[in-house]
């Protein structure tokens, strides 16, 4: 296991690049502008991940592949970049009332460790289903936890219903912009680690980090093919971008709790169906088997919607032989019991 990346600034070899749009962009309202002021902002509040590769993976996959580790990101998980580079944008007045979000988990904590690094108060909206582990982490960071019934309630309204009465700003959880910026800059240190990949694959829950991570990879390397990947229960990014139009379906019952999404943002959704390359849907079981090789090969526990990119490498529906790939692995959260639990019983199977 070892790590291809020597360069300790986000923003260094590549700050010119990516400040000035392309000639011919998309007329969309983010830009690769704002990614890079987003890793400026973020600067030396979070940490700038590894990119780590395994010779054994490399001869299973028949690729060369290039792991982008979120899982050793603050609070585990990418989640403190969007959070942060929105809290970081508010005005004092807004600081003073707090803030509210709702999560399953990772946006949780993300949430919530911004909120107390920038001197505010979090209110946090979670589902009776939420792993226990980011359950405690969110409290452990500070902030108040409201449940709420994931398969009878809405947790949108419930968290647009506090931040009116209490005066919080709403920090979504990924369809907007400043979020998207944040959570883009995963992208931007990748594209900056590795160079000339053919293909980069990456977790599609609301689609944050997707689309941050296609304005900025696209950017810097016009030639790369992004894959966005869900499980087959979670598929309304699959079916929105097959469409044309975005599709909503019934809370996914999948082991991926960061995809139990049931639809794409607006703005998620006009950006990844400018950039977006291909969607592909794996099983939970093939989610299982891809955390298990990463524990095995890469020696890293990651939670199971980390593990969802990885897994379609492993299908190669794409055909994948010879080429340098990409994978995210977005978050490292998740019980040990379960984890442990989940590989035995795919042993078992």
């Amino acid at each position: 296991m070892s790590s291809p990346s020597g360069d300790p600034d986000p923003l260094s070899s590549h700050q010119s690049d990516v400040r000035e749009v392309a000639p011919g962009a998309p007329d969309l309202p983010l830009q690769p502008a704002d990614v890079a002021h987003a890793a400026a902002d973020l600067k030396g509040r979070v940490h700038r991940t590894p990119v780590l590769t395994s010779r054994r993976v490399n001869e299973l996959a028949g690729a060369d592949l290039f792991f982008k580790c979120e899982n050793f990101q603050r609070v585990g998980a990418f989640k403190i970049r969007g959070a942060y580079n929105m809290i970081s944008s508010l005005t004092d007045k807004q600081l003073k009332k707090g803030v509210v979000a709702f999560s399953s988990g990772n946006h949780a904590q993300g949430v919530a460790l911004a909120a107390a690094l920038l001197n505010t108060n979090a209110k946090i909206v979670m589902p009776d289903n939420s792993p226990k582990i980011k359950v405690e982490a969110t409290k452990g960071y500070g902030a108040e936890i409201v449940i709420y019934n994931y398969g009878k309630e809405n947790r949108e309204t419930i968290g647009k219903g506090i931040a009116e009465k209490e005066g919080r700003t709403l920090v979504p959880p990924f369809d907007h912009d400043l979020i998207i910026a944040g959570q883009g800059t995963v992208g931007l240190e990748f594209g900056q680690q590795v160079d000339a990949l053919d293909y980069v694959f990456c977790p599609v829950g609301g689609g944050g980090l997707t689309s941050g991570c296609c304005i900025a990879l696209k950017h810097l390397h016009p030639a790369v093919k992004i894959v966005g990947v869900e499980t087959e229960a979670a598929n309304d990014g699959w079916q929105s971008l097959k469409s044309g139009k975005i599709v909503t379906i019934d809370p996914p019952n999948t082991i991926a709790d960061g995809m139990r999404t049931v639809a794409l943002g607006e703005r998620t959704f006009e950006i990844m169906r400018t950039y977006l390359d291909e969607m592909v849907l794996v099983s939970d079981s093939e989610v299982i088997e891809a955390m298990r090789w990463i524990f095995s090969r890469l020696k890293m526990v990651v939670e199971p919607t980390a593990a969802v990119p990885f897994a379609a490498v492993l299908r190669n529906e794409l055909r994948l032989t010879g080429k340098r790939v990409g994978v995210i692995l977005s978050g490292g959260n998740i019980d040990m019991d379960n984890f442990f639990n989940l590989l035995r019983h795919q042993v078992h199977a």
